[in-house]
């Protein structure tokens, strides 16, 4: 009878427990959310500060070289029917990249993974072609390609193919051991062993570098607008520059850093939604 009673206390504790503890979790979850929204946007206000203490405050630096963020604002909003048609351009040019360096990248980095032939023929190339100056290679590309988006994709393409395939690759040939021998243990083809264990287990090294990637496709775009007849936001800075109104070639040079804050953003979240298990058995963030 005791023991009973003392069971049944125990049970009733723990009940009380997890009804006590039931509404801290969302006040944690409620928590977090805040911080997540207010920490960026402090960011932007020390740096818009920092901005115009230089500019404007101190007068570090000449408004010519570098506007004050009022004049950068006051282009934008006078400019806005040329800049945001442009901006479409140039975010339409970096996803497409984007997504093509990603198929191609991720193809290459599986072949390297899986034949060390293969990777020793072709790692030295790859290397190489990624140490060339790519800005360098843009007047080439409309010679070799064209007029158009071609050198705009190809550009973006280059930028970004190289980590993809590298953070591929190793995530595919870093298979945690156990899971390794757990897949042999149940006598798993390759295929098996392949889409069930050592591709789940190279995602979160994948995701990796398609996020280094992502901002360097926006750089490409831009550096591939420079010589294309694209109307994009590279396109602007080069018109504007020319014609001495650096406030609204700022301008464009803020929404091209908006735009890959966004960019990047999104990868996260699918990141997030596509691996939901990384951040449970790697970290407490």
């Amino acid at each position: 009878m005791t023991e009973t009673t003392g069971t049944r206390s125990d049970h009733t504790g723990t009940e009380r427990a997890s009804a006590d503890a039931s509404p801290a979790a969302p006040a944690r979850r409620s928590a977090v959310r805040p911080a997540a929204v207010g920490l960026p946007l402090l960011g932007v206000v020390i740096t818009l500060a920092v901005w115009w203490l230089v500019t404007s405050g101190l007068e570090l630096v000449h408004p010519v070289s570098l506007p004050p963020p009022q004049a950068v604002w006051q282009a934008l909003t006078a400019s806005a029917d040329v800049l945001l048609p442009a901006l479409g351009v140039t975010a339409l040019m970096t996803l497409v990249g984007f997504l093509l360096s990603v198929v191609a990248g991720v193809l290459i980095g599986m072949a390297l993974a899986a034949s060390r032939r293969v990777e020793r023929m072709f790692a030295p190339l790859l290397v190489a072609v990624n140490a060339v100056p790519k800005i360098a290679l843009g007047p080439l590309l409309v010679v070799s390609v064209g007029w158009g988006s071609k050198p705009i994709l190809t550009m973006v393409f280059l930028l970004c193919f190289f980590p993809i395939v590298l953070s591929t690759a190793t995530g595919l040939t870093t298979t945690p051991a156990d899971l390794a021998e757990l897949a042999r243990s149940l006598n798993a083809s390759w295929w098996q062993a392949f889409r069930k264990v050592r591709f789940p287990a190279a995602l979160p090294q994948v995701f990796v570098g398609l996020k280094v990637a992502m901002p360097l496709a926006a750089i490409g775009a831009v550096i591939g607008e420079f010589y294309s007849d694209k109307p994009g936001l590279g396109y602007q800075i080069l018109q504007y520059n020319g014609i001495g109104d650096t406030a609204t070639a700022w301008a464009a040079i803020v929404l091209i850093a908006l735009m890959s804050i966004l960019l990047y953003s999104a990868l996260s979240l699918v990141e997030r939604l596509a691996l939901p298990w990384v951040r449970a058995t790697t970290s407490a963030r």
